[in-house]
């Protein structure tokens, strides 16, 4: 069999990128990074620079615009990657725009060749490419000038970027002889802006297709790879296991055949104030040091819910404080699908958690911008979640207070648990009464009766009677079972 040799790779070192590109730019190649102006383009150069310098490296970057070096090195300041001690030994700027100006592209090819030498550069940063493509004649002349750069490349052993704005050809010519083509986009939703990554080429190297969405932050850029690429493939192999976990209610754990079943997803179904965070509760204080625990939420505030916890006799405080369990609560806003997820994978990988309390799905529906990614989104994350082991429990509010039906707001996704649990209410004697009631548990036997239960100070949610003198329960409106006496009819009566 004829082995097959690695690409020897450049790290970006920029999080979340090296994943897309799985694990780096191909070392030696011309890459473009391409977006429109303010899309990330020159803060994603300088990151590669920093991030090669501190590994050892050299780079250059050569700016082809006449924005002054000062003005860029401000900007940078603002960044944790930045570090005035690499410059100028290790990272130098140097200005083309004259040499392009006097002498056009012969001219900046010999500027290059001159200085990747002596700074003795082995990565090289050409910002302001549309500059050298507008003082070139024509598009063999541009293009003579790219395979230039790729001659001195191979000599020097040395990873070019160029940094461009797109101008909108169907396929510009420089495109058909790099080796990498990284996009920077800035899409509106609506109301909302969301900034995307696509690698559109990787010269003989696979990468995760698609939007990657990404911020700009103290860090640089942060790349969170698209859920449906990093996770079309689990990151261990699933594994089938025998074991239950309790839910935290005795009476419940019955119901479901005594626990949840181990490495499963239990959704759970309801309207507001129906009790669903409570039951939650329940099932994260049974975390221990072999169990750990984790709570992902956008409701509640860690203070409110560990109050909340108290009020009805559960100790979460002590369990967080024995480090059984971690409270990892983000406020509702404009989040990106992307990022909560790989913040909830981080999250389960630190403790190598086994339980998890997802406190809601919604939070994940109002942080995305294309909804018909949902259903395929959910998939991949509790895929990979089954796969680690991770007992999951999720709730998901229903629209309806009382009625017979359980909308589910996002398509399929019943099918994607192996168990459900659906809490309602029902009118009756004049009393809103709460109803708990297991709709399945895949491959287990369970009790599908109706049960009453309540929710009380100091001791929680238990269950109560199984409604058997009434009917009518799911219509939300419940009334008492006539007796024989009432339905009999004499033949007077007829």
């Amino acid at each position: 069999m004829t082995e097959v040799n690695a690409i020897e790779r450049v790290a970006s070192g920029v999080p979340g990128l090296d994943t897309v590109l799985r694990g780096g730019f191909p070392r030696g190649g011309i890459h473009i990074l391409q977006g429109t102006p303010g899309s990330g383009k020159t803060t994603l150069g300088n990151q590669i620079c920093y991030h090669h310098a501190a590994a050892g490296g050299r780079a250059l970057y050569v700016t082809l615009l006449s924005e002054t070096h000062t003005r860029m090195l401000l900007h940078l300041g603002t960044m944790r990657f930045f570090d005035a001690d690499r410059l100028p030994d290790q990272i130098a700027y140097i200005s083309g725009f004259g040499a392009l100006e006097a002498d056009g592209l012969p001219g900046l090819v010999t500027l290059l060749r001159r200085e990747v030498a002596t700074h003795k550069a082995s990565v090289l940063i050409l910002d302001g490419l549309v500059a050298a493509e507008d003082q070139a004649a024509s598009d063999t002349e541009f293009k003579t000038f790219i395979q230039e750069l790729q001659v001195q490349a191979g000599l020097h052993g040395c990873t070019v970027f160029l940094l461009t704005t797109a101008k909108g050809q169907a396929v510009p010519p420089e495109h058909t002889m790099v080796d990498g083509i990284v996009e920077l986009t800035d899409v509106r939703f609506g109301s909302r802006t969301e900034r995307g990554l696509f690698v559109n080429k990787l010269r003989g190297s696979d990468y995760l297709p698609g939007r990657h969405p990404f911020r700009i932050t103290e860090q640089g850029l942060v790349v969170y790879p698209r859920v449906e690429a990093a996770f079309r493939t689990t990151t261990r192999p699933d594994e089938a296991r025998s074991g239950k976990l309790s839910i935290g209610v005795e009476g419940v754990d019955a119901m479901l055949g005594g626990g949840l079943p181990e490495g499963t997803v239990t959704g759970m179904l309801g309207p507001s104030g129906i009790g669903k965070t409570t039951l939650g509760l329940h099932y994260l204080c049974r975390s221990s040091a072999i169990e750990p625990g984790l709570f992902f939420g956008f409701y509640e505030t860690p203070p409110r819910l560990l109050q909340q916890a108290a009020s009805i006799g559960l100790n979460l405080a002590g369990a967080v404080d024995r480090g059984e369990v971690e409270i990892v609560w983000q406020p509702q806003g404009e989040d990106l699908q992307d990022a909560l997820a790989h913040r909830l994978l981080d999250a389960v990988g630190r403790r190598d958690v086994k339980r998890l309390f997802l406190d809601g799905l919604g939070g994940f529906m109002e942080a995305s911008v294309e909804p018909d990614r949902l259903a395929r989104f959910f998939a991949l994350l509790v895929n990979e979640l089954r796969a680690r082991g991770v007992t999951t429990l999720y709730t998901m509010e229903t629209r309806d207070v009382v009625g017979p039906g359980i909308e589910v707001p996002i398509t399929g996704i019943s099918s994607m648990v192996e168990n459900l649990i659906a809490l309602r209410y029902v009118e009756r004697h004049a009393r809103a009464r709460r109803l708990l009631s297991v709709v399945k548990v895949r491959g287990n036997s369970f009790d599908p009766r109706l049960r009453e239960f309540v929710i009380e100070g100091g001791r929680g949610l238990s269950l109560a009677g199984t409604f058997d003198g009434a009917e009518e329960l799911l219509s939300g409106f419940a009334r008492d079972r006539p007796t024989m006496d009432q339905t009999s009819v004499t033949t007077e009566d007829q």
